[in-house]
């Protein structure tokens, strides 16, 4: 018998996220109750958690700066199992935040740096002993109005919408039309239903895995009937449907190397059909060809 698969310790670390998810449950009334139940021991909480993430956003931001903090550590310390991680959290998130200290990260980075640690170690006081420099609006560099260059397509101005469209792949008019309600699951999947592809085909397009909460974030609280982009932005949005196929294809067929250039002729060994076909029903096409000619290479 082959030996059991050990899972990574990115793959552990997500699902300790996952554990940590409260949606639904109210963070104000958790705190209201705490609020009252001090008052009556004559106590008062300056500050307060439940110890929980109650907020897709809050999610998608603690995960990307934890995640680049336990790279840091394998890449650094060889660190590999999070036990060992766990063994050295306090040693190690020291270390990390007083890197990043150095490297002038600004001060709202390194208090949400040390945020997210503390919340995926479940240690309110981890890495008390590195004193973070403090907020001031005077350090704030960004316009507080009208820029010229927001005239001309920034990326950075629209990272919500670019991060959907990197999950899902849609055409730029499905994305103008797709609602709040058309998040939902398939078959046990995030996904995004489209009701009127291309040629007036309905299709559910599956949210690519580990990216689910970009795609939760932009829909959480709004209304059911709500169009969630109510404008895009006037570039060329199928580079990044053409980055989700390549990325799907990949989850499909991990151990698959990268298909050759399109300008070298493609063998049907040199690709896996089956996966190539399910990315191709993900974009709403029924060619095989088109996907690996205009997406796959």
């Amino acid at each position: 018998m082959g030996k059991p698969h050990r899972k990574s310790i990115i793959k552990l670390a997500i699902e300790r996220f996952d554990g940590l998810m409260a949606i639904g449950d109210s963070r104000y009334e958790a705190k209201k109750a705490a609020r009252k139940e001090a008052e009556q021991h004559g106590e008062h909480i300056w500050a307060f958690t439940t110890g929980r993430i109650h907020s897709h956003k809050t999610r998608i931001t603690y995960q990307e700066h934890t995640l680049r903090f336990v790279n840091w550590a394998r890449q650094t310390e060889g660190i590999k199992m999070l036990e060992d991680l766990d063994a050295l959290a306090g040693e190690l998130a020291s270390r990390y935040l007083q890197q990043e200290i150095t490297a002038q990260k600004s001060p709202y980075t390194l208090q949400v740096e040390r945020s997210a640690l503390r919340m995926f170690f479940g240690d309110r006081a981890l890495a008390s002993d590195v004193s973070l420099p403090k907020r001031a609006i005077a350090d704030i560099k960004r316009s507080r109005g009208p820029a010229a260059r927001d005239r001309h397509f920034q990326p950075a101005n629209w990272q919500a919408l670019l991060d959907f469209q990197c999950s899902v792949g849609l055409r730029r008019d499905e994305l103008a039309r797709i609602k709040v309600e058309d998040v939902c699951y398939d078959m046990g999947k995030l996904a995004a239903h489209v009701r009127n592809g291309k040629g007036g085909k309905a299709r559910y397009a599956p949210v690519l895995p580990g990216r689910e909460q970009y795609v939760l974030s932009v829909v959480e609280g709004r209304k059911p009937d709500e169009v969630i982009f109510a404008r895009l932005p006037d570039t060329d949005l199928h580079s990044y449907r053409r980055e989700y196929a390549q990325a799907l294809y990949h989850h499909y067929a991990p151990d698959w190397p990268p298909l050759p250039p399109a300008t070298v002729r493609l063998k049907p060994i040199d690709y896996n059909r089956s996966a190539a076909m399910q990315v191709s029903y993900a974009l709403g096409h029924a060619r095989l060809d088109v996907v690996l000619r205009d997406y796959l290479r």
